[in-house]
């Protein structure tokens, strides 16, 4: 790959999962991780095809890549996504917790069939995952989580209703303080970063179906006037993997485009 030995960012060694990797933007921070020198486990649910081709274009780029099916919202599957990884190569040293879901809803109308679905995956697939990988963490007395927020998590975002969104990605954010505050003294750092919208395969069918959501609300909302892509959020889970990170935990980084300055 093209990481530099010993640079500010190599993962050079390191063993990475990012769970929810088979697209969109877990698809890219598991190659950004990879180039950087990581052996990176592409976590997905259904779509193995396209896990394993995330995994052949990592190897093709010269790394070094498994994937491994878990419903992470399952506590047996968490556990043995971080066991099937050990028992691979032998340690845990970056987590992203990427996997998730947004099911819209007024809260009037939102069953609790899709509240619970929406905080399975979305808040308890972060704690499960993140129990699992900090027990082998604690063991090896090193570790970096990040998990995937958002600026729903800090702001109700307008028009689309999505209260359960709103709260689940609130809830990983504190998650994020509570973990890294339980975990310093076992030198394991957690982290998060907070995506503003970002153009993947689902904001690409929004844009088709209300273009004027999408350019009157996404676009205008940031100061920036435009939506992210997945790439830009790569360099910030790299330096929150990285040593460059050593001494940043409990963090939320906002990448929004500056949605949420105004």
């Amino acid at each position: 790959m093209n990481a530099v030995q010993g640079g500010l960012f190599d993962l050079s060694g390191k063993i990475a999962i990012v769970t929810g990797a088979s697209r969109g933007i877990g698809e890219a921070l598991a190659k950004g991780l990879a180039a950087q020198g990581a052996t990176v486990v592409v976590n997905y649910n259904s779509a193995a095809d396209r896990a394993e081709a995330v995994v052949s274009a990592i190897e093709a780029a010269g790394g070094k890549s498994k994937a491994i099916k878990a419903d992470v919202s399952v506590e047996a599957d968490a556990d043995r996504l971080i066991a099937e990884t050990v028992s691979a190569f032998g340690r845990v040293d970056i987590l992203v917790n990427n996997a998730g879901i947004v099911l819209p809803a007024a809260a009037e109308d939102c069953s609790l069939e899709t509240w619970r679905r929406t905080m399975a995956l979305n808040l308890d697939g972060v704690f499960l995952v993140s129990r699992a990988a900090g027990r082998q963490m604690i063991a090896q007395k090193s570790g970096s989580i990040i998990s995937i927020g958002s600026m729903s998590g800090r702001i109700v975002n307008w028009p689309f209703r999505h209260a359960a969104y709103n709260v689940s990605k609130a809830g990983v954010h504190m998650l994020t303080k509570a973990l890294a505050t339980e975990w310093a003294e076992h030198n394991i750092r957690v982290n998060a970063i907070a995506p503003g919208y970002i153009r993947t395969e689902l904001t690409d069918e929004v844009l088709k179906e209300h273009p004027d959501v999408v350019r009157d609300h996404w676009e205008k909302g940031a100061v920036q006037n435009r939506i992210g892509n997945v790439t830009e959020l790569v360099g910030a889970v790299v330096y929150l993997a990285s040593n460059a990170a050593s001494f940043t935990t409990g963090e939320i980084i906002t990448i929004d485009g500056g949605l949420t300055l105004r």
